[in-house]
């Protein structure tokens, strides 16, 4: 059995790679634990390919996988899990923001009892205000509106007990976001506090639109609250039509003030209006609960592997 497994999803880091081995073999190469690195390529368009294989051809502790396509980043580190052989699992990027140096701490701190330690950022180095801002502002929005304590300011970068990967095998949504899966299976967790540095070359894979796709998987993943919201505002709108409509028949009785034919109009519309959005709430409750398990297609294809084991 191999003591730890590093999963590392790649897309379009070539310039990283070399340097990203050689810091990670560096530091597991002291701990003097066994260990395996599963690359894992999510569709790269440069040689990062190229690279992975050509290193894999030298050290045998290099594995990769070799998808079909770009399935996403979230996907690329569940195929990771699917295969490593670990008794622990560290999860890092490739671009070195985050430190493998920390990996040995990490360990220690998961042997005095705790089945998860991930990495907390005290800073985030060579990123635009906007994408700290709106990272941090995510986090707690998702805090606060979820009923799992999913820890805020911490990105993948972890290490786990084989246990919790065991767990993680067994949930078969496809819309990952894997913290929060990680953080709702429970257990001892912890975290180690540090500061992420820049991306060492390169650039991120993690467009605006990718951003907020992970995002919207985050919080529909563990939270209704958006659905929550269009059932309260279609019961505000039934009220608000409620007190619309003894006004409109205190126009048409009382006053005589109204114009022909708007009362009955605005009574339908405002009424049909609110049960209709309590409607969508209440369907939507279920939708969203059916729609991750009415899809059967894989999470990813694999193409090209070393990988011999399922």
């Amino acid at each position: 059995m191999i003591d730890i497994s590093i999963v590392i999803p790649i897309y379009n880091e070539e310039a990283n790679i070399q340097l990203l081995y050689d810091r990670l073999s560096g530091v597991l190469g002291e701990m003097g634990k066994s260990y395996e690195l599963m690359f894992v390529n999510d569709g790269s368009k440069d040689r990062s390919l190229a690279l992975i294989k050509d290193l894999a051809s030298k050290y045998p502790e290099v594995r990769y996988l070799d998808f079909s396509r770009n399935f996403g980043h979230q996907i690329a580190v569940t195929a990771g899990l699917d295969r490593v052989e670990g008794e622990a699992v560290v999860i890092i990027d490739a671009d070195l923001q985050d430190p493998p140096e920390l990996i040995p701490d990490m360990y220690a701190r998961m042997k005095d009892g705790f089945e998860v330690v991930y990495a907390r950022r005290k800073s985030r180095k060579g990123e635009s205000w906007f994408k700290r801002a709106t990272a941090k502002w995510f986090y707690r929005v998702l805090a606060r509106i979820t009923s799992v304590e999913i820890p805020v300011d911490t990105g993948d970068f972890r290490i786990m007990d084989r246990k919790i990967l065991d767990v993680l095998k067994q949930m078969p949504e496809k819309n990952k976001y894997l913290r929060g899966q990680i953080a709702w299976i429970g257990f001892r967790q912890t975290y180690i506090e540090y500061e992420r540095q820049e991306r060492h070359a390169g650039e991120t894979g993690y467009t605006f639109r990718k951003m907020l796709r992970f995002a919207l998987d985050g919080i529909t993943g563990f939270s209704d609250f958006p659905l929550k919201i269009v059932t309260y505002f279609g019961f505000l709108v039934t009220a608000f039509a409620f007190f619309v409509a003894i006004y409109v028949l205190y126009s048409r009785f009382v006053s005589g003030n109204y114009v022909q034919g708007w009362s009955s109009l605005m009574i339908s519309l405002l009424f049909i209006g609110g049960v209709q959005m309590i409607a969508i709430g209440i369907i939507g409750e279920y939708l969203s609960r059916m729609n991750t398990n009415v899809r059967n297609r894989p999470l990813y294809i694999i193409r090209e592997t070393n990988v011999d084991r399922e």
